[in-house]
């Protein structure tokens, strides 16, 4: 079903665009499309210009990752590479060649699934959290990042349950992979610092529904499960 970033240049489909280098992914749209995200940098509901992806493995394995807000970050390197308008910012310690893109096309819908991963904070959902305080501020950056876009129009409900469905679909992947939650022991889900995002686009199909009874959801659910689990075998290899 999918196919990774080999088979790509820099055009994803029409009006947008992907860039890959050492220390980033980014997706450029020609016109602000409606994303839905956990993103420390302009998440929850906007319509965005740019998504980012940002490694900054390096600084932490070294000890050099300056400790400031991890929006200032991000905010920081998208005005240094020059990025105008609103750029939704996610960043992850994984390692940039843990990125994997996968995509197919059913019934004139494009959907799209972009994944890094690392493994080093496995956990369950559920399992005891290290930060007691409710309100502090926690500034770990995320292991699994995933990116959902389509060509289609999702209504703000089935951007939601696409989140749900692609949530899923990770935590499926990781029982797949027989993954253990580094503090209980028990199948992890995820880990304690994962990220999404889902991106709609302004294509002519509408879709209302997204869940495991519908076509886009199963499609959405495959293409997770493929582009993560291919992203942690790499990123453990």
């Amino acid at each position: 079903m999918g196919t990774n970033l080999m088979d790509y240049t820099n055009y994803m489909t029409e009006g947008v665009y992907l860039e890959q280098t050492a220390d980033h992914i980014h997706v450029r749209f020609d016109r602000p499309s409606p994303v839905i995200s956990s993103a420390v940098l302009n998440g929850g509901a906007v319509n965005a210009d740019h998504i980012l992806n940002l490694s900054v493995r390096d600084q932490v394995k070294n000890g050099s990752e300056v400790w400031q807000p991890p929006e200032a970050t991000l905010a920081e390197y998208c005005r240094n590479c020059g990025w105008s308008g609103t750029v939704v910012g996610l960043m992850t310690a994984a390692s940039i060649d843990s990125f994997r893109l996968v995509q197919t096309t059913e019934q004139g819908v494009e959907i799209f699934v972009l994944v890094t991963a690392g493994l080093s904070n496995a956990r369950r959902a559920g399992d005891y959290a290290e930060h007691r305080e409710i309100g502090i501020p926690h500034h770990q950056t995320g292991t699994i990042n995933i990116i959902c876009m389509t060509t289609a129009v999702l209504t703000p409900a089935a951007m939601l349950e696409a989140v749900i469905t692609a949530t899923e679909a990770k935590a499926a992947a990781l029982q797949n992979l027989g993954t253990k939650s580094l503090v209980s022991g028990s199948p992890a889900t995820g880990t304690g610092t994962d990220a999404i995002a889902v991106v709609c686009g302004h294509g002519s199909t509408k879709v209302q529904y997204c869940g495991k009874h519908v076509i886009f959801g199963e499609i959405l659910a495959k293409l997770v499960i493929e582009a993560v689990t291919s992203s942690i075998k790499v990123s453990n290899s």
